[in-house]
């Protein structure tokens, strides 16, 4: 996620660093930097020349010049000054008298069904009762697909296949009364927000819905159209908010840096993954730190609070006291991890990451042979691994489609996981990161 920008920021923050003094001409040479990190980008023009205007007003003040550390304290207003681009605070559904009404619109292709789907996961997750509403009459499929998503969530959904997208609407909010159901999700047509017609009819399902929430799902990955999408809907028909889908496969991140401050939409919600699970609520400052290479703690935090189980994490904390650690917990952590998503963005939400992942390639697939190694030992070893010798190392490789080098690289690494567990423990603090990663390869 914006690799390739928060790269331009790390270079830039490293010659700020650098440099005891700061002159006005070190700033413009870094801003310059700056403005065209965000131009490459793809981040809107005005939101560039406004977002620089306001950081070199403030980086020229006494405040820099007076500092022991000049440089930190700009790269700390550009950090401030992107929150506010951002949104500034995190902004939450509407809190409503039941059911929350939310209509997801955008444009064909845009990811609109399936973020429908993936949010009502979320908000059941909260202890909601969702109802998804097939409303896009136009694309068969797309009925189909919403039943299907509902059927994997456990959530129901209200089909009709005939009749006017407003007429439906009413008759599924009164069946979410009926049935109890304190959140509607509306997944209507794709469309143009230059089609009169279609937006007209759009505005007759929002008023039919009374709706609370209009959410406008646009492909983070198609850049600066994402914004003019955005421009378009809010204009056409109002929007209470953004969901950015994709913004995983988005290495440049210039709709999320943008769409907030050209429509005045706060984005609440983003797409990180393909899987149902992979939706997050937007906060800017997480984003800005990330953006910039500062990591994401909170957002670890919270994945990792969802992902582990407290009762085997507290079976784990008591075994590690007792100096029990073996590859049998080994392989378990390493089976969290691949829960908690792709290796690479947990690590990138480790602050002070930045230059530890440009300099090795790490690959998930990693995580499956290191599965696979410990999963082709026997009971016996994963307890004792002293045991493995020679012959066995050859047998483990062989059962794991390896080599014996990467069986001695698990084992390795498996010692230098118990060797931290137990600085731990012994409240000595975390050791650094380099050699825990599984089978580390520097970049060339």
């Amino acid at each position: 996620m914006f690799d390739s920008l928060t790269q331009r920021f790390d270079g830039v923050f490293a010659t700020l660093r650098g440099k005891g003094r700061l002159s006005e001409k070190d700033i413009d040479a870094a801003l310059r930097d700056v403005r065209l990190a965000l131009l490459e980008a793809d981040v809107n023009v005005k939101v560039v020349r406004d977002f620089l205007a306001r950081v070199k007003e403030r980086a020229s003040g006494e405040d820099v010049s007076k500092s022991l550390s000049p440089g930190q304290q700009v790269i700390k207003i550009v950090h401030e000054e992107l929150i506010a681009t951002l949104g500034s605070d995190a902004v939450p559904l509407a809190r409503t008298a039941p059911p929350l009404t939310i209509l997801m619109v955008g444009l064909q292709g845009s990811g609109k069904t399936t973020t429908a789907g993936k949010l009502a996961l979320l908000l059941k997750k909260q202890g909601k009762k969702p109802l998804l509403v097939a409303a896009d009459l136009q694309r068969p499929a797309a009925i189909d697909q919403l039943e299907t998503l509902g059927g994997r969530i456990d959530v129901p959904v209200h089909v009709e296949r005939k009749g006017k997208p407003a007429r439906l609407v009413k008759t599924a909010l009164k069946e979410a009364t009926r049935t109890g159901r304190d959140v509607v999700i509306v997944d209507t047509a794709g469309r143009l927000q230059i089609d009169q017609q279609l937006m007209s009819e759009l505005s007759d399902v929002r008023k039919a819905a009374n709706a609370d929430e209009v959410l406008l799902v646009v492909d983070a990955m198609t850049g600066q159209d994402a914004v003019n999408v955005a421009s378009g809907f809010q204009e056409q028909i109002g929007l209470t908010g953004v969901i950015l889908s994709k913004l995983d496969g988005d290495a440049r991140g210039g709709a999320a840096i943008s769409v907030r401050e050209v429509t005045g939409a706060p984005v609440k919600f983003a797409g990180v993954g393909e899987g149902l699970s992979d939706l997050e609520p937007f906060h800017p400052d997480r984003m800005a730190s990330r953006i910039l290479g500062m990591g994401d703690v909170m957002s670890l935090i919270e994945k990792a609070e969802a992902t582990f189980d407290e009762a085997e994490a507290e079976k784990a904390a008591r075994k590690l006291q007792k100096g029990e650690f073996t590859l049998e917990d080994f392989l378990s952590q390493f089976q969290t991890m691949k829960r908690m998503g792709p290796l690479k963005d947990i690590l990138a939400m480790i602050p002070g990451s930045g230059s530890l992942m440009r300099e090795v390639d790490v690959d998930d697939r990693d995580l499956r042979r290191v599965e696979a190694i410990i999963q082709s030992m026997t009971p016996e070893e994963r307890r004792n691994p002293k045991l493995i010798g020679g012959s066995r190392k050859r047998r483990i490789a062989s059962g794991s489609g390896s080599r014996p080098q990467d069986v001695n690289r698990v084992l390795k690494q498996f010692a230098d996981a118990q060797k931290m567990m137990k600085m731990l423990a012994g409240g000595k603090g975390v050791p650094s990161l380099e050699g825990l990663l599984p089978a580390q390869r520097a970049k060339r």
